[in-house]
């Protein structure tokens, strides 16, 4: 009978982690891709309003969500080298990016409404309310990835990880790089899908 060292119960345990979290960002994804087909077999109705324009709000929150992913690549390379100072320094930048992009989602919101196009009630429109069901599915989820996100850092201020256990932030890492590359999706999706 063989018997599994220490390292390796580790690297199976973080490779089952990793599937799960594969298997789940695909159900999410084929959830996303779903709703933007039924945006494309709408948008042929009489009522769709092709003049609609994403706000300014969106685009920053873009910039901003895609600077946190590569933050968080910062932080996941910074702790395989065991340098914790920077990795506390990308998890954080990581945190206040992935705020300030929901700041910048409200405001889009704002904007929208602004423009004089409703979400809700009898002055919307479907096609205000696919804008809307799209951003705040992708904003539930980017919470869940912020909340992901605070438990790594809190178990980082509890030193979990060095360069030989690093699954958690690998993990959050990979979480938090489909947010982005789900928000950069939908982002040019609505941008150029009229």
């Amino acid at each position: 009978m063989e018997v599994m060292t220490i390292k390796e119960h580790n690297e199976r345990k973080a490779r089952s982690y990793k599937l799960l979290l594969l298997f789940a960002m695909i159900s999410m994804f084929m959830m996303f891709a779903g709703l933007t087909s039924a945006y494309l077999v709408s948008s042929s109705r009489k009522d769709w309003i092709h003049t609609m324009v994403l706000p300014s709000a969106f685009t920053i929150s873009t910039i901003l969500i895609i600077l946190s992913s590569i933050t968080m690549h910062f932080a996941k390379n910074a702790i395989q080298r065991d340098d914790r100072k920077n990795t506390t320094l990308f998890l954080l930048g990581t945190l206040v990016l992935g705020i300030a992009f929901i700041f910048f989602q409200f405001n889009g919101f704002s904007q929208v409404v602004e423009m004089g196009y409703f979400f809700t009630g009898s002055e919307s429109t479907v096609t205000s309310s696919f804008l809307y069901v799209l951003t705040i599915l992708h904003l539930a989820h980017l919470v869940a990835g912020l909340i992901s996100l605070l438990i790594i850092i809190y178990n980082h201020f509890k030193q979990k990880y060095n360069s030989t256990q690093s699954t958690g932030i690998e993990l959050g890492a990979m979480f938090w790089h489909f947010l982005d590359i789900l928000w950069v999706y939908l982002f040019l999706f609505l941008y150029f899908v009229k």
